[in-house]
């Protein structure tokens, strides 16, 4: 095998798409500090124990483990960076009242989440901690809302559901881990025959409840459909509740509602959402409340928030235009370099073409070039 052949899943990111990327990461963390939040900067590696505590089998699976040569202990590559931040609200803040945290940085998947993934995200993130009322969850999405339309993503779909409604569902039932993985996954494939085999022994209002869900999606209308189809518990309804005061705070936004469809992490424990785009083959963005994520870590805080991979967004937009620049030529000239450095200082990007590669400038649209003129150098447009 070559030794330039990179692991299945695994990229080198190129220039223009690199250029992309970067842009959209600032546009995005800018976003996100003008409605408050902080930038932090979690380790790609820890110990195994503290990475995966509470996180559930589905990030055990995807995360690359190995041995620290410094401590004989295990450690982990990161697979999902909400658990890290939740676990440094918990400890190394501590604060008392509301903390608005982001981040942006790569994680690592054992296996590509569909075909054509990357196994290295770029993640970027927003988390809010510390206020159990909706209000905090309208925050959360109206961000997300905003940076995807920062990324100029032209026309999406927010679908919506509560996590509440299946376990309410569930609650009178035992049912053990992998058979509960199995009634999930037959929620989300819509599997009537599945769902039925596997509820064959619920109770009866469990059971009718549960198959109904697999009819429970569409648009806002499907919110007042269940209100009649489902049994009248009090989760199920608070849940109800909360998704038709958050459509009706999203005036002109496109959503859709999947009552059945619990994709995503497991520790989501209220309202999720996860946001679609015409071409995209899964969801661009997933989000939610996780209020039980910080309890592992001894302090339990409401805690809401999404997360998206920078490098499958890029995909789904527009290709932005080269930035504009200047074309200088290269020169011992004092003045001329002083010119360069005065015009760099002001934000502006010069290229200085080195002898015999005039028309080697790729990544920049140079609009203007220095000249001399009568000893000065002035800038004239190309």
């Amino acid at each position: 095998m070559s030794a330039w052949v990179l692991p299945d899943h695994i990229a080198d990111v190129l220039p223009s798409e690199a250029r992309h990327i970067e842009e959209l990461r600032r546009d995005l963390l800018d976003m996100a500090r003008c409605y408050g939040y902080e930038l932090v900067m979690p380790p790609l590696l820890e110990h195994l124990e503290s990475l995966l505590t509470g996180t559930g089998q589905a990030l055990n699976l995807q995360t690359f483990k190995l041995v620290d040569q410094l401590s004989g202990r295990s450690m982990g590559l990161r697979a999902d960076t909400t658990p890290q931040v939740a676990r440094i609200d918990a400890h190394l803040l501590n604060r008392r009242g509301v903390a608005r945290l982001c981040y942006c940085g790569p994680v690592l998947h054992t296996r590509p989440a569909s075909p054509h993934a990357t196994r290295e995200p770029l993640q970027f993130g927003a988390e809010i901690y510390g206020h159990t009322g909706l209000e905090a969850d309208l925050e959360a999405l109206q961000l997300a809302l905003d940076c995807l339309k920062a990324a100029q993503l032209p026309t999406f779909t927010v679908d919506m559901a509560d996590v509440r409604i299946v376990n309410a569902l569930l609650a009178d039932v035992r049912v053990e881990a992998d058979a509960l993985a199995q009634l999930h996954a037959a929620l989300a494939a819509k599997d009537v025959t599945a769902l039925t085999q596997l509820t064959q022994d619920f109770p009866p209002a469990s059971r009718q409840g549960l198959l109904a869900l697999l009819q429970l999606y569409g648009d806002i209308s499907v919110l007042d459909k269940a209100e009649k189809v489902l049994p009248p518990l009090p989760a199920v309804r608070e849940a109800l509740s909360n998704l038709k005061w958050l459509a009706s705070q999203l005036e002109g936004t496109q959503l859709s509602f999947d009552l059945a469809d619990l994709r995503g992490y497991a520790y989501y424990s209220g309202v999720r959402f996860a946001v679609y785009a015409e071409g995209a083959s899964d969801a661009l963005l997933r989000g939610g409340r996780y209020d039980e994520v910080g309890a592992v870590f001894g302090r339990k805080r409401p805690a809401v928030g999404f997360s998206l991979d920078l490098k499958t967004l890029v995909g789904a937009v527009a290709t932005r235009p080269l930035r504009a620049a200047i074309r200088a030529p290269w020169s011992e000239s004092p003045a001329l370099r002083q010119a360069i450095a005065r015009l760099r200082g002001q934000g502006e990007t010069v290229v200085c073409v080195l002898p015999g590669h005039e028309s080697e400038i790729d990544e920049f649209q140079c609009d203007r070039e220095l000249i001399e003129v009568a000893g000065q150098w002035v800038l004239s447009a190309i």
